[in-house]
């Protein structure tokens, strides 16, 4: 029996960003979860989380999520049964968190400086990538077509005030050592990938398929 995957992309992304993953098609089935707006700036994770579970089909998936996405497929399985969770560049707690990140949860900045258009938007991931070349930054903003500005500040305001203390159980982490959004030295137990930045479900996508074949054949 093929085993049922249903991959969560990261913030703003769509599910392009997963056409280099690559599993034997006997064995292995994908599924894509695209991003849903929120049905309000309040909407609480736990109810977005439940809304998303209406789009799985199958019992006993596997969850995929980048970045982002990696907090959503936890946050689905804390709703139903899910044989595995995989992480990619994202975090199990929120004390895998950067430093930074929780010092805006605790002063709240994040109310101040919200996401207004798609230019601001723009000139943020122009700065989290400014150490890749132009041509990398080009190739990660052709997968951002979900750029709506209540979805990306709701998904802010989720990320920074995450709630989880503990890594859940059956969950695999792959994490570059590059990455910049989630640094690696706050990240416990996870698959150490080489020269692999937040982006490297596109830039590592070999190196990812051979972990992941490993870990769920």
């Amino acid at each position: 029996m093929k085993k049922q995957l249903y991959l969560i992309p990261g913030t703003a992304a769509n599910s392009k960003i997963f056409e280099q993953i690559k599993l034997p098609s006997k064995q292995f089935e994908f599924h894509f979860l695209e991003w849903m707006m929120p049905e309000s700036k309040n909407e609480t994770i736990e109810h977005y989380a439940a809304r998303m579970c209406k789009n799985i089909k199958h019992k006993n998936p596997v969850l995929l999520g980048v970045s982002f996405g990696g907090i959503i497929a936890q946050e689905i399985s804390k709703i139903i049964n899910c044989e595995k969770i995989i992480l990619i560049s994202s975090v199990k707690n929120k004390r895998e968190l950067p430093i930074k990140f929780r010092f805006i949860r605790a002063t709240k900045f994040h109310h101040l400086f919200l996401v207004k258009s798609n230019n601001t938007l723009n000139r943020f991931i122009s700065l989290i990538f400014k150490k890749n070349t132009q041509k990398r930054r080009d190739l990660y903003e052709e997968y951002l077509t979900f750029r709506d500005p209540l979805y990306i500040n709701w998904a802010i305001k989720q990320t920074l005030e995450w709630k989880q203390k503990a890594a859940l159980p059956n969950t695999i982490h792959l994490h570059g050592d590059k990455d910049i959004v989630f640094p690696i030295k706050y990240i416990k137990d996870c698959i150490r990938i080489d020269k692999g930045s937040h982006i490297m479900i596109l830039t590592k996508s070999k190196k990812i398929n051979t972990v992941l074949l490993d870990y769920l054949k």
